[in-house]
C-alpha cells in the first residue's frame, strides 16, 4: 500500500523497533509527517510528547485496520510499521500491506543467515544493515563478511545504519530536549534513502 513501509524479519534483536523510531525521527527532520506502528504485543507504545512522528498503536488487527484506514486519509502521511521478530506468518501479511519492505540485520553470521532467507521469501523486500560498527577496522570486517555471504543480494541491499548509543533515547517515554546531531543525522540519512526509494 502507498505510503506503508514494514520493517520485518523473522529474527529477533536485530533492530526492528530502533529502526522505526530513527526512521519516523528522521522524517521528521525531513518535514515529512509519520505514524511509528507498534504491533509487538510485549512492547507499549510510546507517548507523543516532543516527538518529530506519532506513535501509534497496532497490536491487534483491528487497531492496525484503524492505523490503515487513517492513513488512507490523511494525504502526505507515511505509517512506519514494526513487525517485531519471530512472527513469520504476521510478516507476509505486513509484506503484501507495505508498499516498501525492509529487513534489519546485524553483523553477524546468524542475522546474515536469517535475512538471505527472508530476502527470498520477499523478493520486493530490502536487507538494511543495522546497528552496523562504526570503528573503520570493523567497517571493513563488516564489508568483507557481506562480499562473501551477501554478494548476489548486494543490488538489494540499503545503505548500513550506523550503530549510535543515543537511538536508545528514541525508545524512552520521554526524549530529551536536545537530541545528539550524530543521532539526527543518521536518521536523516535514513529517511533521505527511504523516500528515494519510495520515488518521493
Amino acid at each position: 500500500m502507498e505510503r506503508v513501509i514494514c520493517i520485518l524479519g523473522n529474527k529477533g534483536g536485530t533492530g526492528k523497533t530502533t529502526m522505526t523510531h530513527m526512521l519516523c525521527h528522521g522524517l521528521g527532520l525531513l518535514g515529512r509527517r509519520s505514524l511509528a506502528v507498534m504491533t509487538d504485543a510485549e512492547r507499549e507504545p510510546l507517548a507523543k510528547h516532543g516527538r518529530r512522528y506519532t506513535p501509534v498503536d497496532g497490536r491487534s488487527p483491528e487497531k492496525l485496520k484503524k492505523v490503515v484506514d487513517l492513513i488512507e486519509s490523511m494525504p502526505g502521511w507515511i505509517a512506519v510499521i514494526d513487525g517485531g521478530g519471530n512472527r513469520p506468518q504476521l510478516d507476509r501479511q505486513y509484506y503484501a500491506l507495505g508498499e516498501l519492505v525492509l529487513l534489519p540485520f546485524r553483523d553477524s553470521h546468524e542475522d546474515i543467515r536469517t535475512v538471505k532467507k527472508d530476502l527470498d521469501a520477499f523478493p520486493r523486500a530490502y536487507g538494511i544493515p543495522s546497528q552496523w560498527p562504526t570503528n573503520p577496522w570493523a567497517q571493513m570486517a563488516a564489508e568483507k563478511t557481506l562480499d562473501e555471504l551477501m554478494q548476489s543480494y548486494r543490488p538489494r541491499l540499503l545503505e548500513p545504519v550506523y550503530s549510535v548509543s543515543a537511538s536508545k533515547h528514541l525508545l524512552e517515554e520521554t526524549l530529551p530536549t536536545h537530541l545528539p546531531t550524530v543521532l539526527n543525522n543518521v536518521c536523516r540519512a535514513l529517511a533521505g534513502e527511504v523516500l528515494q526509494r519510495l520515488g518521493a
